[in-house]
């Protein structure tokens, strides 16, 4: 209720702030108000119109009130969920997701209100004012639409350029709101992350992200801790598939890893020892295996000296890796999801500073320790792995990567 009259009295307050002059027809609409539309809709400024192309063109020839408004919030739907055909689209992941291949989309779809709008024309208010809310915050949905509406009217511009840039900007609107003015960004087939402040990188670093079919998924969440020394919590799957399987052919393979084994992730529980007649009965398939593996801290870990958590549902973070010379290569699709950092300590260093209350003196201390320690991060910062094959630089460059995960064509547009 409370949410419902703050929308109201705002509608209120802008009408009399508008200064509209005018009786809005039957259905609400003033003639200043259709005139814009119609001029977004001549240049589908936010390319939303897709597969409403019928509906646009009689409401072009008409003026038709009604029709107006159905279109209104055709393309306020398509504006904030999408032009991807996301029912042909979730049918593809559920049919290509296995025991061995994981694929992870995550779409963060908004509620269009339609009575809101119909209260909002009413009120006077513009029709960019009503399209707002469902107008992604991102810069570079902004920067994409200049660059594609340029690049679509520029003589030898391909076909193959054009629907990249429109499947990454369609990605954006799916993308959750409240990116945040600060915010990290992990953009999959450019193996980059980035943070983000005010629309300015400060800070990027190559990464590694999962293998083609054990893919880093793509979900926003809040960065939450950072732990230093850590160790790794192998998950139940890989477990299953390698850690028993190994173990089975060499016993010393536990040792040889600095792996010790727990009924549950705590290093505090009773130790346990390998019994290879029942640890083979959990070897491949899927399910919760009743005891546990865990790396302990060195420098040899799997998640090297510091991690960066943001809690999901996934259990993917951003961490160090012992591996340095995968980041020599081009195309760096190694992990089991997780993002790995190339310069791990500058990470560090920067979200320390910036981000936690924790002085520079005792993350040190902490760090040459050798032992596990929390920090908390004390300043709102979303983390957002998003996949863009096309990205434009703050200098106003534009690149393109590679369809590393298919995505490219999976998605299909609901127009073509």
């Amino acid at each position: 209720m409370k949410t419902e009259f703050k929308i109201l009295l705002a509608i209120v307050v802008a009408v009399l702030l508008s200064g509209c002059v005018g009786t809005p027809d039957k259905e609400g609409w003033h003639s200043s108000q259709k005139n814009e539309f119609l001029e977004i809709l001549k240049t589908d400024k936010y390319l939303s119109i897709c597969n409403q192309r019928g509906l646009y063109e009689k409401v072009r020839q008409s003026h038709n009130s009604v029709l107006m408004s159905k279109m209104l919030v055709a393309y306020a739907e398509n504006l904030a969920n999408s032009c991807i055909d996301l029912e042909a689209f979730n049918e593809a992941q559920k049919a290509r997701n296995s025991i061995k291949f994981s694929s992870k989309f995550t779409t963060y779809l908004q509620k269009v209100n339609v009575q809101n709008i119909a209260m909002q024309l009413k009120a006077g208010q513009s029709i960019e004012q009503i399209l707002k809310p469902y107008i992604p915050e991102y810069y570079q949905f902004h920067a994409l639409l200049k660059d594609y509406h340029a690049l679509k009217n520029t003589e030898g511009t391909t076909e193959e350029i054009l629907h990249k840039i429109r499947l990454t900007i369609e990605r954006i609107k799916l993308m959750k709101t409240g990116l945040g003015d600060n915010y990290a960004l992990v953009n999959i087939p450019e193996f980059k992350v980035r943070i983000i402040e005010s629309n300015k990188t400060v800070i990027s670093m190559p990464i590694v992200v999962g293998k083609r079919d054990k893919q880093t998924p793509i979900f926003s969440a809040e960065l939450q801790s950072i732990v230093l020394n850590p160790t790794w919590n192998v998950p139940d799957s890989i477990a299953r598939h390698e850690i028993i399987p190994k173990t089975l052919r060499d016993p010393s393979y536990l040792r040889r890893h600095r792996l010790v084994m727990r009924r549950d992730y705590n290093l505090d529980s009773p130790a346990l020892r390998f019994d290879a007649n029942l640890s083979a009965r959990y070897v491949g398939g899927k399910g919760e295996v009743p005891f546990k593996f865990i790396e302990v801290a060195s420098r040899r870990n799997a998640l090297g000296r510091v991690k960066f958590l943001f809690p999901n549902e996934n259990s993917v973070y951003m961490h160090d890796t012992p591996a340095k010379s995968l980041f020599k290569r081009k195309v760096r699709a190694y992990s089991h999801g997780c993002v790995r950092l190339g310069r791990p300590l500058k990470m560090l260093d920067f979200l320390a500073t910036h981000y936690t209350n924790t002085p520079a003196e005792e993350i040190e201390t902490k760090y040459k320790s050798k032992k596990t320690h929390y920090i908390a991060i004390t300043k709102r910062l979303p983390v957002h792995t998003a996949y863009m094959t096309a990205y434009v630089e703050e200098d106003g460059k534009m690149y393109f990567f590679s369809d590393i995960y298919g995505y490219d064509k999976l998605q299909k547009l609901n127009f073509r």
